[in-house]
């Protein structure tokens, strides 16, 4: 009788622990990461990072965002769709610094935490913005392709599009510094809508308008690869420096070719690694930073097998 009740009792606190680890499954946080794109190696070691963060903090991270950087109206859909839904927090890379204000706002206001990561929006109720600073990034950019060009000469810069917050402080950042060396005139800007084929035309037009342009500033992945494209289909891949933004493989091998002279490194692992973390922290009621700066690196051959350039580029 004895033994048959403490077997019953055992199995009671079995039963007990089971259902108990069940509830905490099901209590998992869920998460909303929503990128600019899903096209770009950038965004897809952001993705790496996020997952990272959602299996080390015991949270669920939902990877949804438009297929296109420019496509707002897909990405203000999906905040909504996941806010009906009933998702505890949101990390976004906004496509449009203003665009995106109303349905985040609406986010916020039913006490959803809002993170944003590597574009942010014009509004301060996000609880925390986690990025390059891409002025500063920029700005080493502008000083790395003046150098390159001995100081002397027409420069284009080619940012993405324009209304979204990262390109519009790379432009900034760039235009700002470029303007601090007398002898190079920079030439009017033109965007790559975050596409090859509209970057590689860009360029060809400046080419054709500039055939004596020294140096070009690409300020992404997509502008990158098209400037690259364009210069060899002139057979004037030798004739003008690039410094280029992120380091997607194609770009990398890029630059271990000498076709392209330099690129402005982010960590997007960092951010979308940050992004989950912070709304983790504010959903246990944590204060988080409200500005945390990932890092940028200007990379050469020269220093491409120093380690903390192997992590970025791994």
């Amino acid at each position: 009788m004895k033994k048959a009740f403490i077997l019953g009792i055992a199995l009671m606190t079995i039963l007990l622990m089971s259902q108990c680890s069940k509830n905490e499954k099901s209590a998992k946080y869920q998460i909303l990461v929503s990128p600019k794109g899903l096209v770009h190696s950038f965004w897809v070691t952001v993705k790496a990072g996020a997952d990272s963060a959602g299996k080390e903090f015991g949270a669920d991270v939902i990877w949804k965002g438009p297929t296109q950087e420019t496509d707002i109206a897909s990405q203000i859909s999906i905040i909504e769709d996941y806010i009906n839904k009933g998702v505890d927090a949101i990390v976004i890379a906004a496509c449009d610094a203003q665009g995106l204000i109303p349905v985040l706002k609406k986010a916020a206001d039913k006490k959803i935490p809002v993170i944003t990561i590597d574009s942010g929006i014009d509004a301060d109720f996000p609880l925390s913005f986690i990025a390059t600073d891409n002025i500063a990034a920029a700005e080493k950019a502008a000083d790395k392709l003046a150098e390159l060009i001995h100081f002397k000469g027409k420069v284009a810069c080619i940012p993405f599009v324009p209304g979204a917050a990262t390109s519009n402080m790379r432009e900034q950042g760039f235009v700002n510094k470029i303007k601090s060396y007398p002898e190079i005139e920079l030439l009017p800007i033109r965007y790559s809508q975050s596409e090859v084929a509209v970057a590689m035309a860009v360029t060809e037009d400046i080419l054709t308008a500039h055939p004596d342009v020294k140096g070009i500033f690409a300020a992404n992945e997509a502008g990158t690869i098209g400037v690259i494209q364009a210069l060899k289909t002139k057979n004037k891949i030798d004739q003008v420096k690039i410094v280029g933004f992120d380091a997607a493989s194609n770009e990398v091998e890029a630059l271990k070719a000498g076709e392209i002279d330099a690129l402005i490194v982010q960590d997007p692992f960092k951010m979308g690694y940050e992004g989950v973390k912070a709304a983790i922290a504010a959903l246990h009621g944590k204060t988080v930073e409200k500005r945390i700066d990932t890092g940028v690196y200007v990379v050469t051959r020269d220093n491409l097998a120093k380690p903390e350039i192997v992590r970025l580029l791994k």
